[in-house]
């Protein structure tokens, strides 16, 4: 049994709001916490879980309106600062707000409204504290400043750990560990190019209407399996079939492959799930080198944001980007769509994510792009 609660909060002015791709990082104890955010075996006590709906409604709700309105102070008071991890849980969301809405400024963007959807999977109670297990799916309303008619819309699911000290008749934050989205992305210097935002707000939509099935098949799963699905009935959903690698370093790269396999690659020697994957199935690392030396992939362009970012509108639905990292393939994407300016649209595992803008949660300039044309 879970408890399903939608958060909603609409606000009447445009603000700066945004949100995309992960590695996981919190306010934590480190791997015990990681594997707890997966555990379903803590049985679910359903009377713990009504009465703790409430106060994480008003957590969420409390936290976007913050984000949408730019009113850091206004989730102070949610936190138990007088405490370590209370502090720094604090600290984390005060430079989430920061980067997003610099974010937001780059992309020539506002924000218009956030609606939140979450499932507590658990409640636990020990003396004077509850730890909570919850989802969280959340839907970002974002138009462009020079189009502010044309709506777009992303979703992202986040999977959260959080822990509430009783305070009188309130209940604080005393620590919260998430698959944070952001989190290699908390530096706001590494986004004032203006150049970019004169060359995004440029562009004009484009028309993937000529895709191949092979392609439209890829993104039909994507769109359903991502995990922050449009469709009810796949919230929180993966493909059963598959073993969720997320506990064991991150489901990102076994999620892309299912994608291309739906999309008709067929497995090879190298490239296979049985009642595991392969290396090149799995790994970030060995699927992005897969791709391109099997040829079943291309590279367009690899580097920086600032020297990817005009070649980035040349991918198309079906096509993957990897995200490298001090030298390394840390996360790899699948390409949905493009927005109303034609920005590029990705989807993936870890932070769930559908249809986000594809730099999203990747700004520091030590990151650098794969970009590859998957040849269907």
């Amino acid at each position: 049994m879970f408890i399903f609660i939608r958060a909603r909060h609409i606000a009447a002015v445009a603000v700066l709001f945004a949100v995309v791709i992960a590695v996981f990082v919190f306010a934590s104890n480190g791997r015990n916490d990681y594997l707890l955010v997966w555990d379903d075996s803590v049985p679910v006590n359903s009377d713990l879980s009504e009465e703790f709906a409430r106060y994480l409604e008003k957590i969420i709700r409390t936290r976007d309106k913050a984000m949408l309105e730019n009113e850091i102070e206004s989730i102070k008071p949610l936190y138990n600062v007088n405490t370590r991890l209370g502090t720094y849980a604090f600290e984390h969301e005060k430079k989430k707000i920061e980067y997003l809405q610099n974010w937001a400024e780059k992309q020539g963007v506002n924000f218009q409204d956030i609606n939140t959807f979450f499932k507590i999977r658990w409640v636990k109670e020990k003396g004077s504290k509850v730890t909570v297990n919850f989802s969280a799916i959340t839907e970002y309303t974002y138009v462009y400043i020079n189009m502010p008619g044309t709506q777009n819309r992303f979703r992202i699911a986040t999977y959260h750990l959080l822990e509430l000290a009783s305070d009188d008749d309130n209940w604080l934050i005393t620590k919260e560990w998430y698959t944070d989205p952001f989190a290699d992305s908390l530096n706001s210097d590494t986004l004032k190019a203006e150049d970019n935002k004169v060359y995004i707000l440029s562009q004009e939509p484009r028309d993937f209407s000529n895709l191949n099935e092979r392609r439209i098949k890829a993104v039909e799963y994507a769109d359903l399996y991502c995990g922050a699905s449009d469709n009810e009935d796949y919230y929180f959903r993966y493909n059963n079939e598959y073993k969720n690698y997320n506990s064991l370093g991150g489901d990102c790269t076994n999620f892309a492959s299912q994608a291309l396999y739906a999309g008709g690659f067929r497995k090879t020697g190298s490239w296979n799930y049985e009642k595991d994957g392969s290396r090149a199935w799995v790994n970030a690392q060995g699927f992005k080198d897969y791709l391109l030396y099997s040829g079943r992939g291309s590279l367009i362009v690899h580097g920086t944001y600032d020297k990817v970012l005009k070649l980035s509108y040349k991918l198309l639905p079906g096509d993957i980007i990897a995200y490298e990292k001090k030298g390394k393939v840390a996360h790899i994407s699948v390409v949905t769509g493009a927005d109303s300016r034609g920005y590029t649209l990705v989807n993936c595992h870890n932070t769930d994510r559908f249809r986000v803008p594809w730099d999203l949660g990747w700004s520091d300039k030590g990151i650098k792009f794969w970009l590859i044309r998957v040849n269907y």
